[in-house]
Protein backbone atom coordinates (compact mmCIF):
# COMPACT_ATOMS: atom_id res chain seq x y z
CA UNK A 1 0.00 0.00 0.00
CA UNK A 2 2.84 2.42 0.83
CA UNK A 3 4.30 1.95 -2.66
CA UNK A 4 0.91 2.77 -4.19
CA UNK A 5 0.60 5.92 -2.07
CA UNK A 6 4.13 7.03 -2.93
CA UNK A 7 3.47 6.45 -6.63
CA UNK A 8 0.27 8.50 -6.42
CA UNK A 9 2.06 11.36 -4.65
CA UNK A 10 4.88 11.22 -7.20
CA UNK A 11 2.42 11.56 -10.10
CA UNK A 12 0.70 14.49 -8.43
CA UNK A 13 4.09 16.20 -8.05
CA UNK A 14 4.85 15.57 -11.73
CA UNK A 15 1.55 17.20 -12.68
CA UNK A 16 2.41 20.22 -10.52
CA UNK A 17 5.79 20.53 -12.19
CA UNK A 18 4.32 20.24 -15.69
CA UNK A 19 1.68 22.87 -14.94
CA UNK A 20 4.40 25.20 -13.64
CA UNK A 21 6.42 24.67 -16.82
CA UNK A 22 3.39 25.43 -19.01
CA UNK A 23 2.69 28.49 -16.89
CA UNK A 24 6.24 29.69 -17.54
CA UNK A 25 5.75 29.44 -21.30
CA UNK A 26 6.84 25.97 -22.31
CA UNK A 27 4.91 24.43 -25.22
CA UNK A 28 2.87 21.21 -25.24
CA UNK A 29 5.54 19.51 -27.33
CA UNK A 30 8.21 20.40 -24.76
CA UNK A 31 6.40 18.76 -21.84
CA UNK A 32 4.44 15.91 -23.41
CA UNK A 33 7.39 13.49 -23.36
CA UNK A 34 7.60 13.78 -19.55
CA UNK A 35 3.85 13.35 -19.27
CA UNK A 36 3.94 10.26 -21.50
CA UNK A 37 6.78 8.72 -19.51
CA UNK A 38 4.89 9.01 -16.22
CA UNK A 39 1.26 8.64 -17.32
CA UNK A 40 1.33 6.87 -20.68
CA UNK A 41 0.49 3.44 -19.22
CA UNK A 42 -2.20 4.45 -16.73
CA UNK A 43 -5.93 4.91 -17.19
CA UNK A 44 -7.62 8.23 -17.86
CA UNK A 45 -9.50 7.82 -14.58
CA UNK A 46 -6.27 7.57 -12.58
CA UNK A 47 -4.99 10.77 -14.16
CA UNK A 48 -8.31 12.44 -13.40
CA UNK A 49 -7.95 11.41 -9.76
CA UNK A 50 -4.49 12.96 -9.62
CA UNK A 51 -5.82 16.22 -11.05
CA UNK A 52 -8.74 16.10 -8.66
CA UNK A 53 -6.34 15.82 -5.73
CA UNK A 54 -4.47 18.92 -6.91
CA UNK A 55 -7.71 20.93 -7.06
CA UNK A 56 -8.77 19.61 -3.65
CA UNK A 57 -5.44 20.86 -2.28
CA UNK A 58 -6.10 24.37 -3.55
CA UNK A 59 -4.75 24.51 -7.11
CA UNK A 60 -7.04 26.70 -9.29
CA UNK A 61 -9.03 24.85 -11.96
CA UNK A 62 -7.66 27.30 -14.55
CA UNK A 63 -4.15 26.00 -13.87
CA UNK A 64 -5.17 22.36 -14.28
CA UNK A 65 -6.80 23.32 -17.59
CA UNK A 66 -3.31 23.92 -18.96
CA UNK A 67 -2.85 20.15 -19.11
CA UNK A 68 -5.79 19.58 -21.44
CA UNK A 69 -3.82 19.83 -24.67
CA UNK A 70 -1.05 17.67 -23.17
CA UNK A 71 -3.64 14.99 -22.40
CA UNK A 72 -4.87 14.92 -25.96
CA UNK A 73 -1.39 14.89 -27.48
CA UNK A 74 -0.30 11.91 -25.38
CA UNK A 75 -3.55 9.94 -25.07
CA UNK A 76 -4.06 9.64 -28.80
CA UNK A 77 -1.44 6.94 -28.80
CA UNK A 78 -1.76 5.48 -25.32
CA UNK A 79 -5.38 5.03 -24.20
CA UNK A 80 -6.38 1.40 -24.48
CA UNK A 81 -9.78 0.75 -26.02
CA UNK A 82 -12.35 -0.60 -23.61
CA UNK A 83 -14.03 -3.65 -25.15
CA UNK A 84 -17.54 -4.47 -24.07
CA UNK A 85 -19.89 -7.25 -25.23
CA UNK A 86 -22.21 -4.51 -26.49
CA UNK A 87 -20.70 -1.06 -26.89
CA UNK A 88 -23.39 1.45 -25.75
CA UNK A 89 -21.89 4.09 -28.03
CA UNK A 90 -23.01 1.98 -31.01
CA UNK A 91 -26.64 1.75 -29.87
CA UNK A 92 -28.93 4.28 -31.66
CA UNK A 93 -30.56 6.61 -29.15
CA UNK A 94 -28.10 5.89 -26.34
CA UNK A 95 -26.63 9.21 -25.11
CA UNK A 96 -23.09 7.93 -25.78
CA UNK A 97 -24.05 7.24 -29.39
CA UNK A 98 -25.74 10.63 -29.70
CA UNK A 99 -22.65 12.41 -28.38
CA UNK A 100 -20.50 10.69 -30.98
CA UNK A 101 -22.95 11.47 -33.78
CA UNK A 102 -22.88 15.14 -32.83
CA UNK A 103 -19.09 15.06 -32.81
CA UNK A 104 -19.00 13.53 -36.29
CA UNK A 105 -21.38 16.28 -37.49
CA UNK A 106 -19.13 18.91 -35.90
CA UNK A 107 -16.11 17.43 -37.65
CA UNK A 108 -17.93 17.52 -41.00
CA UNK A 109 -18.87 21.17 -40.48
CA UNK A 110 -15.31 22.06 -39.48
CA UNK A 111 -14.03 20.34 -42.64
CA UNK A 112 -16.35 22.60 -44.63
CA UNK A 113 -14.99 25.67 -42.84
CA UNK A 114 -11.43 24.53 -43.57
CA UNK A 115 -12.31 23.95 -47.23
CA UNK A 116 -13.80 27.41 -47.68
CA UNK A 117 -10.84 29.05 -45.91
CA UNK A 118 -8.52 27.39 -48.43
CA UNK A 119 -10.45 29.11 -51.25
CA UNK A 120 -10.16 32.62 -49.80
CA UNK A 121 -10.16 35.45 -50.81
CA UNK A 122 -12.86 34.22 -53.21
CA UNK A 123 -16.09 36.11 -52.38
CA UNK A 124 -18.35 33.08 -52.70
CA UNK A 125 -16.03 31.13 -50.42
CA UNK A 126 -16.15 33.92 -47.84
CA UNK A 127 -19.96 33.89 -47.91
CA UNK A 128 -20.05 30.11 -47.42
CA UNK A 129 -17.43 30.35 -44.70
CA UNK A 130 -19.48 32.88 -42.73
CA UNK A 131 -22.60 30.74 -43.10
CA UNK A 132 -20.80 27.62 -41.88
CA UNK A 133 -19.21 29.51 -39.01
CA UNK A 134 -22.62 30.80 -37.90
CA UNK A 135 -23.93 27.23 -37.99
CA UNK A 136 -21.09 26.21 -35.69
CA UNK A 137 -22.93 28.03 -32.89
CA UNK A 138 -24.97 24.82 -32.52
CA UNK A 139 -22.00 23.50 -30.56
CA UNK A 140 -23.60 25.38 -27.65
CA UNK A 141 -26.30 22.68 -27.46
CA UNK A 142 -23.62 20.02 -27.32
CA UNK A 143 -21.79 21.73 -24.46
CA UNK A 144 -24.99 22.58 -22.54
CA UNK A 145 -26.00 18.89 -22.56
CA UNK A 146 -22.55 17.86 -21.42
CA UNK A 147 -22.49 20.41 -18.59
CA UNK A 148 -26.07 19.81 -17.40
CA UNK A 149 -26.47 16.06 -17.97
CA UNK A 150 -23.08 14.33 -17.98
CA UNK A 151 -21.17 16.46 -15.47
CA UNK A 152 -23.71 16.10 -12.61
CA UNK A 153 -23.45 12.30 -12.75
CA UNK A 154 -19.66 12.42 -12.88
CA UNK A 155 -19.73 14.53 -9.72
CA UNK A 156 -22.14 12.11 -8.01
CA UNK A 157 -19.57 9.36 -8.57
CA UNK A 158 -16.77 11.48 -7.14
CA UNK A 159 -15.30 12.52 -10.50
CA UNK A 160 -15.17 16.27 -9.89
CA UNK A 161 -11.96 17.59 -11.44
CA UNK A 162 -12.52 16.62 -15.12
CA UNK A 163 -15.92 18.36 -15.35
CA UNK A 164 -14.50 21.61 -13.95
CA UNK A 165 -11.52 21.53 -16.29
CA UNK A 166 -13.59 20.65 -19.38
CA UNK A 167 -16.21 23.30 -18.58
CA UNK A 168 -13.47 25.90 -18.40
CA UNK A 169 -12.19 24.89 -21.84
CA UNK A 170 -15.76 24.87 -23.22
CA UNK A 171 -16.12 28.48 -22.08
CA UNK A 172 -12.84 29.43 -23.76
CA UNK A 173 -14.10 27.93 -27.04
CA UNK A 174 -17.36 29.83 -26.65
CA UNK A 175 -15.42 33.06 -26.14
CA UNK A 176 -13.30 32.36 -29.22
CA UNK A 177 -16.42 31.81 -31.33
CA UNK A 178 -18.03 35.05 -30.14
CA UNK A 179 -14.89 37.10 -30.81
CA UNK A 180 -14.36 35.68 -34.30
CA UNK A 181 -18.05 36.00 -35.18
CA UNK A 182 -17.95 39.69 -34.23
CA UNK A 183 -14.83 40.30 -36.29
CA UNK A 184 -16.28 38.49 -39.34
CA UNK A 185 -18.88 41.27 -39.58
CA UNK A 186 -16.29 43.97 -40.22
CA UNK A 187 -13.07 42.23 -41.32
CA UNK A 188 -12.07 40.14 -44.30
CA UNK A 189 -12.31 36.44 -43.48
CA UNK A 190 -8.82 35.91 -44.92
CA UNK A 191 -7.40 37.95 -42.03
CA UNK A 192 -9.01 35.61 -39.50
CA UNK A 193 -7.58 32.31 -40.70
CA UNK A 194 -5.22 31.98 -37.75
CA UNK A 195 -7.78 32.51 -34.93
CA UNK A 196 -10.31 30.29 -36.74
CA UNK A 197 -7.71 27.53 -37.08
CA UNK A 198 -6.85 27.86 -33.40
CA UNK A 199 -10.50 27.57 -32.35
CA UNK A 200 -11.14 24.56 -34.59
CA UNK A 201 -8.07 22.88 -33.12
CA UNK A 202 -9.43 23.32 -29.59
CA UNK A 203 -12.79 21.85 -30.64
CA UNK A 204 -11.07 18.82 -32.17
CA UNK A 205 -9.05 18.31 -28.98
CA UNK A 206 -12.22 18.59 -26.86
CA UNK A 207 -13.95 15.98 -29.03
CA UNK A 208 -11.05 13.63 -28.34
CA UNK A 209 -11.27 14.25 -24.58
CA UNK A 210 -15.03 13.68 -24.55
CA UNK A 211 -14.77 10.33 -26.30
CA UNK A 212 -11.56 9.01 -24.75
CA UNK A 213 -11.67 10.41 -21.23
CA UNK A 214 -15.21 11.45 -20.30
CA UNK A 215 -17.23 8.67 -21.97
CA UNK A 216 -15.17 5.78 -20.55
CA UNK A 217 -15.66 7.20 -17.04
CA UNK A 218 -19.41 7.55 -17.59
CA UNK A 219 -19.82 4.09 -19.13
CA UNK A 220 -17.89 2.60 -16.23
CA UNK A 221 -20.11 4.16 -13.55
CA UNK A 222 -23.60 5.09 -14.73
CA UNK A 223 -26.57 2.76 -14.34
CA UNK A 224 -29.10 2.02 -17.10
CA UNK A 225 -31.65 4.20 -15.32
CA UNK A 226 -29.24 7.13 -15.20
CA UNK A 227 -28.47 6.78 -18.92
CA UNK A 228 -32.22 6.66 -19.57
CA UNK A 229 -32.71 9.91 -17.65
CA UNK A 230 -30.00 11.56 -19.76
CA UNK A 231 -31.57 10.24 -22.97
CA UNK A 232 -35.05 11.51 -22.02
CA UNK A 233 -33.85 14.97 -21.02
CA UNK A 234 -31.51 15.44 -23.98
CA UNK A 235 -34.43 16.15 -26.27
CA UNK A 236 -35.50 19.11 -24.13
CA UNK A 237 -32.04 20.68 -24.50
CA UNK A 238 -31.83 19.97 -28.23
CA UNK A 239 -29.30 18.30 -30.48
CA UNK A 240 -26.25 19.67 -32.25
CA UNK A 241 -26.27 19.43 -36.07
CA UNK A 242 -28.20 16.14 -36.14
CA UNK A 243 -31.87 15.29 -36.67
CA UNK A 244 -34.27 13.59 -34.33
CA UNK A 245 -32.71 10.87 -32.20
CA UNK A 246 -34.58 7.54 -31.88
CA UNK A 247 -35.95 6.66 -28.46
CA UNK A 248 -33.68 4.34 -26.52
CA UNK A 249 -35.02 1.89 -23.94
CA UNK A 250 -32.66 0.11 -21.51
CA UNK A 251 -32.62 -3.67 -21.43
CA UNK A 252 -33.78 -3.70 -17.82
CA UNK A 253 -37.37 -2.50 -18.12
CA UNK A 254 -38.42 -3.48 -14.60
CA UNK A 255 -36.16 -0.93 -12.91
CA UNK A 256 -37.29 1.83 -15.22
CA UNK A 257 -40.94 0.97 -14.61
CA UNK A 258 -40.36 0.93 -10.86
CA UNK A 259 -38.85 4.42 -11.06
CA UNK A 260 -41.85 5.64 -13.08
CA UNK A 261 -44.30 4.19 -10.54
CA UNK A 262 -42.41 5.85 -7.71
CA UNK A 263 -42.43 9.22 -9.47
CA UNK A 264 -46.14 8.88 -10.27
CA UNK A 265 -47.17 7.94 -6.72
CA UNK A 266 -50.05 10.18 -5.52
CA UNK A 267 -49.52 12.42 -2.51
CA UNK A 268 -50.94 15.29 -0.52
CA UNK A 269 -48.98 18.17 1.01
CA UNK A 270 -50.34 20.04 4.00
CA UNK A 271 -49.42 23.71 4.34
CA UNK A 272 -50.19 26.15 7.18
CA UNK A 273 -52.72 27.82 4.86
CA UNK A 274 -54.21 24.87 2.97
CA UNK A 275 -53.81 21.43 1.44
CA UNK A 276 -52.70 20.61 -2.11
CA UNK A 277 -52.31 17.43 -4.08
CA UNK A 278 -48.79 16.91 -5.40
CA UNK A 279 -49.98 17.31 -8.99
CA UNK A 280 -51.81 20.54 -8.14
CA UNK A 281 -48.69 22.01 -6.55
CA UNK A 282 -46.40 20.95 -9.40
CA UNK A 283 -48.71 22.36 -12.10
CA UNK A 284 -49.28 25.54 -10.13
CA UNK A 285 -45.53 26.23 -9.81
CA UNK A 286 -44.91 25.37 -13.45
CA UNK A 287 -47.63 27.79 -14.57
CA UNK A 288 -45.90 30.78 -12.97
CA UNK A 289 -44.25 33.11 -15.55
CA UNK A 290 -40.94 32.71 -13.72
CA UNK A 291 -38.28 30.04 -13.27
CA UNK A 292 -37.73 28.88 -9.69
CA UNK A 293 -34.73 26.97 -8.35
CA UNK A 294 -34.17 26.11 -4.68
CA UNK A 295 -30.78 25.25 -3.16
CA UNK A 296 -30.81 23.95 0.42
CA UNK A 297 -28.65 24.93 3.41
CA UNK A 298 -26.01 22.37 2.36
CA UNK A 299 -25.64 24.08 -1.07
CA UNK A 300 -27.41 21.19 -2.82
CA UNK A 301 -29.95 21.77 -5.59
CA UNK A 302 -33.29 20.40 -4.35
CA UNK A 303 -35.91 21.65 -6.81
CA UNK A 304 -36.58 23.60 -9.98
CA UNK A 305 -39.81 24.48 -11.76
CA UNK A 306 -40.48 23.45 -15.35
CA UNK A 307 -42.25 26.35 -16.99
CA UNK A 308 -43.09 26.46 -20.68
CA UNK A 309 -40.47 29.10 -21.47
CA UNK A 310 -37.47 28.23 -19.30
CA UNK A 311 -34.71 30.80 -19.62
CA UNK A 312 -31.68 28.82 -18.44
CA UNK A 313 -31.38 25.06 -19.05
CA UNK A 314 -32.16 22.76 -16.15
CA UNK A 315 -32.26 18.96 -16.13
CA UNK A 316 -33.30 16.44 -13.49
CA UNK A 317 -29.69 15.36 -13.29
CA UNK A 318 -28.97 18.63 -11.48
CA UNK A 319 -31.00 17.50 -8.43
CA UNK A 320 -28.55 16.63 -5.68
CA UNK A 321 -25.74 18.57 -7.36
CA UNK A 322 -23.69 21.11 -5.43
CA UNK A 323 -24.58 24.61 -6.60
CA UNK A 324 -20.91 25.51 -7.11
CA UNK A 325 -20.71 22.79 -9.77
CA UNK A 326 -23.70 24.25 -11.65
CA UNK A 327 -21.78 27.33 -12.79
CA UNK A 328 -18.78 27.86 -15.06
CA UNK A 329 -15.45 28.00 -13.22
CA UNK A 330 -15.01 31.64 -14.25
CA UNK A 331 -18.12 32.77 -12.32
CA UNK A 332 -18.43 30.22 -9.52
CA UNK A 333 -16.71 32.55 -7.02
CA UNK A 334 -19.59 35.03 -7.37
CA UNK A 335 -22.13 32.34 -6.48
CA UNK A 336 -20.09 31.11 -3.53
CA UNK A 337 -19.69 34.64 -2.14
CA UNK A 338 -23.42 35.31 -2.49
CA UNK A 339 -24.37 32.09 -0.68
CA UNK A 340 -21.86 32.87 2.07
CA UNK A 341 -23.40 36.35 2.53
CA UNK A 342 -26.85 34.75 2.86
CA UNK A 343 -25.60 32.22 5.41
CA UNK A 344 -23.92 34.85 7.58
CA UNK A 345 -26.92 37.17 7.39
CA UNK A 346 -24.97 39.91 5.65
CA UNK A 347 -27.55 39.88 2.85
CA UNK A 348 -31.13 38.71 2.40
CA UNK A 349 -31.39 39.21 -1.36
CA UNK A 350 -29.46 40.15 -4.49
CA UNK A 351 -30.60 41.08 -8.02
CA UNK A 352 -28.93 40.91 -11.42
CA UNK A 353 -30.22 41.83 -14.88
CA UNK A 354 -28.76 40.93 -18.27
CA UNK A 355 -29.59 41.16 -21.98
CA UNK A 356 -30.12 37.85 -23.80
CA UNK A 357 -31.01 38.63 -27.40
CA UNK A 358 -34.59 39.90 -27.41
CA UNK A 359 -35.04 39.02 -23.75
CA UNK A 360 -34.17 41.21 -20.76
CA UNK A 361 -33.58 38.82 -17.87
CA UNK A 362 -34.05 39.69 -14.20
CA UNK A 363 -32.36 37.19 -11.88
CA UNK A 364 -33.24 37.48 -8.19
CA UNK A 365 -31.79 35.55 -5.24
CA UNK A 366 -33.47 35.35 -1.83
CA UNK A 367 -32.21 33.84 1.41
CA UNK A 368 -34.85 31.44 2.78
CA UNK A 369 -34.97 31.38 6.58
CA UNK A 370 -37.03 29.59 9.23
CA UNK A 371 -39.31 31.39 11.69
CA UNK A 372 -36.33 31.49 14.05
CA UNK A 373 -34.15 33.05 11.37
CA UNK A 374 -32.12 29.93 10.64
CA UNK A 375 -30.77 29.69 7.09
CA UNK A 376 -32.65 27.04 5.06
CA UNK A 377 -31.34 27.77 1.59
CA UNK A 378 -31.51 30.15 -1.35
CA UNK A 379 -34.30 30.70 -3.86
CA UNK A 380 -33.42 31.80 -7.40
CA UNK A 381 -36.20 33.49 -9.38
CA UNK A 382 -35.63 34.28 -13.06
CA UNK A 383 -37.95 36.19 -15.39
CA UNK A 384 -37.95 37.81 -18.81
CA UNK A 385 -39.15 41.31 -17.93
CA UNK A 386 -39.06 42.74 -21.47
CA UNK A 387 -42.88 42.35 -21.86
CA UNK A 388 -43.39 44.07 -18.50
CA UNK A 389 -41.27 47.04 -19.58
CA UNK A 390 -43.62 47.57 -22.52
CA UNK A 391 -46.71 47.99 -20.29
CA UNK A 392 -48.23 51.47 -20.39
CA UNK A 393 -51.44 53.09 -19.16
CA UNK A 394 -54.13 50.89 -17.63
CA UNK A 395 -56.06 47.72 -18.51
CA UNK A 396 -59.37 47.30 -16.69
CA UNK A 397 -61.34 45.13 -19.11
CA UNK A 398 -61.15 41.42 -19.93
CA UNK A 399 -59.50 40.65 -23.27
CA UNK A 400 -61.92 39.51 -25.97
Amino acid sequence: MSAEINNREYRQQVLKDLIAQLHEGKSVDEVKSTFAKVFGDVSAEEIAQAEQALIANGMPVSEVQRLCDVHAAVFKGSIEEIHRPSDPSEIPGHPANTLKLENRALEKLMDEIQHQMALLPDREAETKLKSAFTKLLEIERHYVKKENLFFPYMEQYGITAPPKVMWGVDDEIRAQWREINTRLRTEDAAQLKEPIEAMLHRIVEMIFKEENIMLPMLLENLTQDEWKTIADESEDLGYCLIGRVPEWTPADQQQAQAVCREQAAPGVITFPTGVLKTEELVRMLDMLPIDITFVDKDDTVKYFSQGAERIFPRTKAVIGRKVSNCHPPASVHIVEKLVEDFKTGQKDSEDFWINMGEKYILIRYFAVRSEKGEYLGVLEVTQNIRPLQAIEGEKRLVSE
